[in-house]
């Protein structure tokens, strides 16, 4: 099977407000089905993650560059380079006895057209309208055209987005398996999507959500779980706030950095310490994204990193390998953002073991999760917390006041790995 992402829960720009919004909050979930992405082709996780860092570059210098938007969409990166991918399942149409389910629909918010067809053929229903639109976006490798229609999407109980306009693909190419993507991107990232009306913007879900009055946040906050299982229901997306009930901390924000490249996607400063005195990375810009799964350092953090661990290299992972005695002497990082203090556990640290040989990995090893972005600080995008770093934090990508946020949860000090 191979499977398509471009820069899932990555987002562009927005201009800090000095006044930040405060609304109600009344946050309406998702769950979200994590699924690992490790049998195809012969890369390794690493990378995967490298190959989607390069890619995230290469999109944020387009935009440096000036390019049109459509242009930017189109990142040189494998379908195949994503280890890890996130669906759910939405109704499209109406009423809701002829609406169809789309089950495997991608969640992505580095891209913001949502679309169907790929595989659960489209239907009419009372509420389609055919608009006089094609739709076309190119992801790497994998692509998708056809027509614009808007109709009712139904995310989930109580999150009904009336005329929402989708793409319904009569050609696609990546997503043996998947239906199609739920954007929730910037709503930039649709412009000369469609045509003729390429200077169009396509507002996204989360977009409607908001307009039509359904959710009180422009915001979308993310709760994962730490699991040792390779396919599993294990995240909540939670639409207009944030869920309350995963947190065991306030939520702490922190604003969308101000350095390029990293400010166009969901860009933070920070810096990362080993035990209480050892510098890893001195402060610099970098970028949550979930659709990386490690942690991805600057060359010369990370070499840093291995010397303060004592870690070596694994060639068949690609992945640094410790001992059970340097395990047991692991000290937690610290990742040090907006005035806060975040704990990587020694726990956290470490490749779920029951998983190893899903990396290619020896089952009696230790890997860590640290890894090397493969480029030296001081470019503008020096770090990128993936998946292993999120599912240890609660975090809140908050639009409309332009900043993250993090707070711990149960899986914060868990020990599951």
């Amino acid at each position: 099977m191979q499977l398509v992402s471009t820069a899932f829960f990555a987002a562009l720009l927005f201009v800090v407000n000095a006044n930040p919004v405060v609304v109600s909050r009344s946050p309406v979930t998702l769950p979200v089905a994590r699924k690992f992405n490790l049998g195809n082709g012969t890369t390794t996780l690493l990378q995967r993650d490298q190959a989607r860092a390069a890619s995230l570059k290469a999109r944020a210098q387009s935009f440096t560059d000036g390019g049109e938007t459509s242009k930017r969409a189109i990142i040189n990166e494998d379908v195949d380079n994503v280890a890890v991918l996130y669906t759910a399942s939405i109704g499209v149409g109406s009423p809701a006895t002829n609406c169809i389910i789309v089950d495997e629909l991608l969640i992505d918010t580095g891209s913001s057209n949502t679309w169907v067809g790929a595989g659960t053929a489209y239907k009419t229903t009372s509420t389609s309208t055919k608009t006089s639109n094609s739709v076309s976006v190119t992801y790497g490798s994998g692509s998708f055209s056809g027509t614009e229609y808007t109709d009712q999407v139904t995310i989930a109980n109580g999150l009904v987005i009336s005329k929402q306009s989708i793409g319904v693909a009569s050609q696609s190419s990546g997503f043996d398996g998947f239906d199609g993507i739920l954007g929730i991107g910037p709503v930039d990232l649709t412009q000369g999507t469609l045509s003729p009306a390429s200077s169009t913007l396509i507002p996204t879900v989360t977009d409607n959500l908001f307009s039509q009055g359904t959710i009180t946040g422009n915001e979308i906050g993310i709760f994962f779980a730490p699991t040792t299982s390779t396919e599993t229901e294990n995240g909540v997306l939670s639409w207009g706030g944030v869920d309350t009930s995963k947190l065991t901390s306030d939520v702490s924000y922190t604003s969308v950095t101000s350095t390029s490249p990293a400010k166009f996607y969901w860009g933070i400063d920070e810096s990362v310490t080993y035990g209480t005195s050892t510098t890893i990375l001195s402060s610099t810009a970098g970028i949550v994204d979930t659709g990386t799964t490690l942690v991805l350092l600057a060359t010369d953090a990370y070499n840093r990193y291995l010397s303060a661990t004592g870690a070596t290299l694994d060639s068949t992972t690609g992945l640094l390998r410790i001992t059970t005695a340097q395990f047991s002497n692991l000290k937690s990082l610290f990742f040090n953002i907006g005035g806060k203090s975040y704990e990587l556990t020694a726990n956290a640290q470490i490749w779920p073991r029951s998983l190893n040989s899903a990396i290619g990995g020896s089952a009696s090893n230790i890997y860590l999760i640290v890894a090397d972005l493969g480029s030296n600080s001081g470019e503008g995008l020096d770090f990128i917390n993936g998946y292993t770093f999120l599912e240890r934090f609660y975090s809140v990508y908050d639009t409309a006041n332009s900043r993250i946020g993090f707070a711990t949860t149960s899986s914060t000090t868990a020990t599951s790995n």
